[in-house]
């Protein structure tokens, strides 16, 4: 490449998450042609796959929420109902009814957190997956000459 041309700056997208996708910048430094770019980016973009085990293009799947239980959570507050009224003496049934609702509320808001927590950490795992990917690309990229940000 004549040094009277602009230099060539490539602009990769490392496919990630539908809410952020990392950009690398990557500068020929040593006058490489746009065809050696071309392939040295090609080639280390598998070398980064190959070394983190990471592949931006297949991101991280959340683990599927958990089944919903059977309905143990209104049994359970049904009967913790039905143990505070007797000791209470008040009516039965009408405790083990109020009971019943606590109890399966409660069982749908652990639901919701176990959810809440298993995307968060399939969040962090996919992050953490793009920024090993794009050191191990970076660093891949430098050592054939190539300025990387």
């Amino acid at each position: 490449m004549s040094r009277s041309l602009k230099p060539m700056i490539v602009m990769l997208a490392l496919i990630g998450t539908s809410s952020a996708i990392a950009q690398t910048y990557v500068y020929p430094a040593k006058g490489q042609s746009a065809e050696q770019q071309q392939k040295d980016v090609a080639e280390c973009q598998a070398w980064a796959k190959q070394q983190t085990g990471f592949d931006p293009a297949k991101p991280v799947a959340a683990a599927p929420a958990p089944a919903p239980a059977p309905s143990g959570g209104r049994v359970r507050g049904a009967a913790a109902g039905a143990t505070v009224a007797a000791i209470t003496d008040n009516d039965v049934g009408d405790a083990a009814a109020v009971g019943a609702v606590v109890g399966a509320s409660a069982q749908r808001r652990d639901r919701r957190q176990a959810a809440s927590q298993q995307q968060a950490a399939a969040s962090q795992q996919q992050a953490a997956g793009q920024a090993n990917y794009a050191k191990a690309q970076g660093a891949c990229l430098e050592g054939r000459g190539y300025t990387v940000k």
